[in-house]
């Protein structure tokens, strides 16, 4: 994916590319699924391209719709999560003033159009996200039900959500990508290094019970948004899978504002992070200790084994 839309912040030890994936996919003797949410930045020239590697493949476009209320906060937090620096405002206050028109490239109307226009009508495919309190199961249906994967071929197992970080998690990790500088300058030593060592196992597993949202003076304009989304996809030549009208907000209710976190919230946070991060690294230690001791127990094996037998 950064191959093919020669991202800055690709990483320049990556050794994959778009051409060496294709080159991969082509010796597969069955279907192919291709996905990367990032492929949602892909230009018009670069999509086009992509498609056009495929052929003479048969090559449908798969896009998943939420509700703008949910989708404005993950995208803010998971660019946070990708070394992002702005605030929630800051963030909501660009996409209002049309000064981030990158944000609606992850949304599903505009990557439908860009790539679905590369396809016929009928290999364009929208599957619109089940409201909160749907069967776990629902999204997985809806998309195995376009690909074409039929009952039993898949085993479903414990269902795994990526949680969200609360407001003072989240805001601490914001902090720390100031403070680091021009550390990590490239995504992949950045998610080695911050998201394997302190999101995944610390920040994820804290208290995370004091949730953010878009805010009251903001619900109208969500509302108008999403009703506008809604009526270009019921005008665009597409299957839908699910309904349109589950791409309105099922749940407004507020949740914190930033204006209300207080420096003791973040402060106590960053205590509970250096304390957990002790517990990590005391977990590593003994993985890594039992490691060696596995391993000099299979080393001594191999030396009796070979070592040769002395006569009396």
């Amino acid at each position: 994916m950064a191959d093919l839309r020669q991202v800055p912040w690709r990483d320049p030890e990556a050794t994959w590319t778009w051409d060496g994936l294709i080159a991969a996919a082509r010796k597969w003797p069955d279907d192919v699924i291709i996905t990367n949410e990032g492929l949602g930045g892909a230009t018009a020239a670069q999509a086009a391209r992509a498609v056009e590697s495929l052929q003479p493949a048969e090559v449908h476009i798969v896009v998943v719709g939420r509700d703008l209320w949910r989708t404005l906060p993950s995208m803010w937090q998971e660019s946070v999560r990708s070394r992002s620096l702005w605030s929630f405002e800051e963030f909501l206050k660009a996409i209002e003033e049309g000064r981030h028109d990158a944000f609606w490239n992850h949304t599903a109307n505009r990557m439908l159009l860009r790539w679905g226009d590369l396809v016929p009508p009928e290999r364009r495919h929208i599957i619109t996200m089940p409201p909160p309190g749907a069967p776990e199961t629902v999204l997985w249906e809806r998309f195995a039900g376009v690909v074409g994967i039929g009952d039993g071929v898949c085993e479903i197992g414990e269902q795994h959500a990526n949680p969200s970080l609360g407001a003072p998690e989240i805001e601490l990790l914001r902090r720390l990508n100031h403070a680091l500088g021009d550390r990590y300058p490239h995504r992949m030593p950045y998610r080695r290094g911050v998201l394997r060592h302190l999101v995944n196992p610390v920040l994820k597993n804290s208290k995370n019970d004091m949730k953010f949202s878009i805010g009251a003076n903001r619900t109208q304009w969500i509302l108008d948004l999403t009703e506008e989304r809604i009526k270009e996809l019921r005008d665009y030549p597409c299957h839908i899978v699910g309904d349109l009208d589950e791409l309105r907000p099922a749940d407004m209710r507020e949740g914190v504002s930033f204006d209300e976190l207080t420096e003791k919230q973040v402060m106590e946070t960053a205590l509970e992070t250096i304390i957990g991060l002790l517990g990590y690294a005391e977990e590593l230690h003994g993985q890594i200790e039992k490691s060696r001791g596995d391993m000099l127990t299979r080393l001594k094996k191999r030396v009796r084994h070979r070592l040769p037998i002395g006569r009396a």
